[in-house]
């Protein structure tokens, strides 16, 4: 397939609603390839709506990896999601297929290619008791962090609760504050050559189709999914059930947010998500961007000529 010794990988990504999903099928009916999931909320079953998945039916007979493997009361680390992923894209190449690794979840992807630093396991009770202080003194967290390392508090936001009890288990456990043992050596992924296509749509266009793809998820049955899926056993605090649109339609479920407000809410995150996703991308490097929506024909025609130069050894990232 490819013109090097090493396994070619494509990777595409983007914000959220840039037409990742459509461009990177594009390529794989067009020159061969498998998909690789890299979405934190798609790995999860009946998560469908408001994580976007492509439909079965939608998929043109392209394998897709990595969607629908985790059910309720599992969690996906962005290392356990490198493990996953590795061999697997190893695979697919040996099958003479070529892996297309898609989304939006940066941490994953960063873990996939370059590797995270050697940190220590989680420790349950102290992510207890970490987590108990958050819900009755929430701006107890950053202040604290502040204390152990004020670079990551710099980084984290004050709400991001997940990150502000990693970085203070971390020094907790480690002795040293979290940026110091995050500047320990990684394992990257060897033996790899990767193209890195990146979506930068308009942001006006961008924020107008997001608007309109929250309205017509919360009118097509995300309330009720989400009900669905709190019956078949996920916990209304479980990972998933936090993750955009799925939080705002459990505001309505619990009566505690009319459905207009909740579909209001949700717009408005999911344009600074796609905004914090931006920002992410545009400092990931060798990122070759296209400046606008995966699923237009320019752009289509762009990343499939790109693609054919990197696989014929023209096109060297």
């Amino acid at each position: 397939m490819s013109q090097f010794p090493s396994t070619p990988v494509i990777v595409i990504v983007g914000p959220t609603g840039s037409g990742k999903s459509e461009l990177a099928l594009e390529i794989a009916v067009q020159l061969g390839g498998e998909i690789v999931n890299c979405d934190s909320v798609q790995v999860y079953r009946g998560f469908e709506i408001g994580a976007a998945k492509t439909p079965v039916n939608q998929r043109r007979s392209v394998p897709h990896h990595l969607i629908d493997v985790l059910g309720p009361g599992q969690e996906l680390t962005a290392g356990a999601y490198a493990r996953l992923a590795r061999p697997l894209i190893q695979d697919i190449e040996q099958r003479d297929r070529l892996p297309i690794v898609v989304g939006g979840t940066g941490f994953y992807l960063r873990a996939l290619l370059d590797g995270l630093s050697p940190a220590p396991t989680r420790d349950s009770q102290l992510r207890k008791r970490l987590e108990s202080i958050a819900v009755r003194r929430p701006a107890f967290l950053h202040r604290a962090l502040r204390r152990y390392d004020r670079a990551a508090a710099s980084r984290i936001h004050p709400n991001d609760v997940p990150k502000l009890i990693r970085a203070i288990e971390i020094s907790r456990l480690t002795g040293k504050s979290a940026t110091e043992a995050q500047e320990a050596p990684r394992e990257g992924f060897t033996g790899v050559t990767v193209l890195k296509i990146g979506l930068a749509p308009d942001r006006k266009l961008l924020y107008a189709k997001l608007n309109e793809r929250a309205s017509w998820m919360f009118h097509n049955g995300l309330v009720e999914e989400t009900q669905r899926l709190l019956t078949s056993g996920y916990a209304r605090d479980s990972k998933p059930m936090q993750s955009l649109g799925y939080k705002q339609a459990l505001e309505v479920i619990e009566g505690t947010c009319s459905f207009e407000s909740a579909l209001t809410e949700c717009q408005a995150k999911t344009r600074q998500y796609a905004k914090r996703q931006t920002t992410w991308f545009r400092a990931e490097a060798g990122v070759h961007s296209l400046k606008s929506f995966g699923s237009e024909a320019p752009i289509i025609q762009s990343a499939l000529e790109l693609s054919k130069a990197f696989l014929e050894g023209r096109y060297i990232p």
